[in-house]
């Protein structure tokens, strides 16, 4: 190398050295995949999920969040666990979260509650995911006592998952923002729980649905802990789900930025109230991320 050009190589390595971390981050952004949770469209992926499977990657689709796990039979969608990874391969598709039942397992014993975790580990493993997310809990389970006990049960699954190298995360829905006195459970879920050990997944939809807070505040709050993200659109009537651009959450405002909530992956959702069919669902929302949102991640 000559030496004025290293000398002017040099300056330049100096100059980008004294720039704002936040600079940096906007000239080497992640290239996130586009995602989706596939219970959006369950009831294709029941009749037939290779073929729901080719026609989300033709929209763009290349990474997914599963759900309905077969512990004990250790089944994705009626495919081994082995199966079902040999199919994404084929695909070149990826799954990188699932949401698993660990809802009917909050009152089991340990050993139970254990011995499901394992499970969860080995499918998990299986199809090369990095998270194993808890999703929800049933409604009687909904009280300030069972967030309390839920939250140690977070923390011994978190230890558990994060022995065996993967990541768990809990997601949100409305229910953990109601007032029970002047508590709710998500505040305990984020006092009681080890940052290091129990990430979160944000469904920004319930976030904007029933908290009185928004994204940027709640991650503000617990930074680098939002791990994924939900995205899905609220009609502006009933305030259901609907299809991304029809809705009254304007995303261009309200997305957080990635690196300071820790982002590394996230899902387009719609959990029902389609405006058509399911297919047709997640035909429009993803036209419309890749036209108006994808540019922000």
């Amino acid at each position: 190398m000559k030496r004025r050009t290293f000398i002017e190589s040099m300056g330049i390595l100096g100059a980008t050295a004294l720039l704002p971390v936040s600079c940096l981050t906007m000239q080497t952004p992640k290239n996130y995949k586009l995602g989706y949770q596939l219970f959006s469209i369950r009831d294709e992926m029941a009749k037939d999920p290779i073929a729901t499977l080719k026609f989300l990657k033709n929209l763009g689709y290349q990474d997914f969040e599963v759900y309905g796990f077969d512990a004990e039979k250790g089944l994705y969608y009626g495919h081994s666990a082995s199966d079902f990874k040999k199919i994404l391969d084929d695909l070149d598709l990826s799954v990188s979260s699932g949401h698993y039942g660990f809802s009917s397992y909050l009152n089991a014993s340990n050993d139970n509650l254990k011995h499901f975790v394992n499970q969860c580990i080995i499918g998990a493993k299986t199809l090369n995911s990095a998270y194993i997310t808890w999703p929800w809990i049933a409604p009687e389970q909904r009280t300030i006592d069972t967030f309390k006990i839920m939250s140690h049960k977070l923390n011994k699954i978190g230890e558990q998952i994060t022995a065996a190298g993967l990541g768990f995360a809990y997601h949100n829905h409305g229910f953990e923002f109601e007032d029970h006195n002047g508590q709710n459970g998500y505040d305990i879920i984020l006092s009681e729980t080890d940052a290091s050990l129990v990430k979160l997944q944000m469904d920004m939809y319930w976030v904007m649905h029933s908290s009185k807070y928004t994204p940027k505040e709640l991650i503000q709050k617990q930074p680098e802990r939002y791990v994924m993200w939900h995205i899905k659109d609220m009609d502006p009537k009933t305030k259901d789900y609907t299809e991304l651009g029809n809705g009254s959450i304007d995303y261009k405002k309200l997305l957080p930025d990635p690196t300071t909530s820790g982002l590394e992956f996230y899902y387009i959702e719609q959990g029902g109230n389609f405006t058509h069919n399911s297919l047709q669902s997640a035909t429009d929302s993803a036209i419309y991320f890749k036209e108006q949102l994808q540019s922000y991640l």
